[in-house]
């Protein structure tokens, strides 16, 4: 439960923004960012969350040259919000300043779906069965890399040397 204290304090943070702050939660709000919920200033923990995607466990902090003194306060933080299944980007007040475009689509990468590690099926030719580029179990397509051509009308043909 938020204690009124924590409550003013969040408050104070969103109006008292930096022009960093501003400048990005403008871009984010309002679900202006491919759809996606952002809040700002989100408590998570002890810790209060510049900006933060709950649905794809991502937050975003902005530093300021205030955070070149506090290099082990913002790893503690980090790994905290890390143990709890966030995903964390940093980004400089200057950078989001003068790039924003960049900084957005990084946020965008993050945010992107990602597919499974590594390869689903094995390459062709490995222990006899055939990799996606393959498609067949009992021919082998040329993009595949085996030596036995495919015959239009379905029958096996000999196999070659390329």
């Amino acid at each position: 439960m938020r204690s009124k204290t924590n409550h003013d304090l969040q408050r104070l943070l969103r109006h008292g923004q930096t022009e960093a702050e501003r400048v990005l939660w403008q871009r984010l709000r309002d679900r202006r960012l491919q759809g996606w919920k952002f809040r700002r200033q989100y408590r998570i923990g002890r810790y209060i969350a510049d900006f933060s995607c709950l649905e794809k466990r991502l937050v975003v902090e902005l530093d300021g040259s205030q955070h070149l003194e506090a290099t082990e306060h913002d790893a503690l933080r980090t790994r905290f919000l890390e143990a709890r299944g966030f995903r964390v980007l940093r980004f400089w007040n200057d950078d989001v300043l003068r790039e924003t475009d960049a900084v957005l689509d990084t946020i965008c990468t993050a945010l992107a779906p990602h597919p499974p590690s590594g390869h689903l099926l094995p390459a062709c030719g490995e222990k006899e069965k055939h990799g996606p580029a393959c498609g067949e179990k009992e021919k082998h397509d040329p993009a595949c890399g085996e030596k036995e051509k495919h015959d239009p009308a379905g029958r096996e043909n000999k196999k070659t040397k390329r």
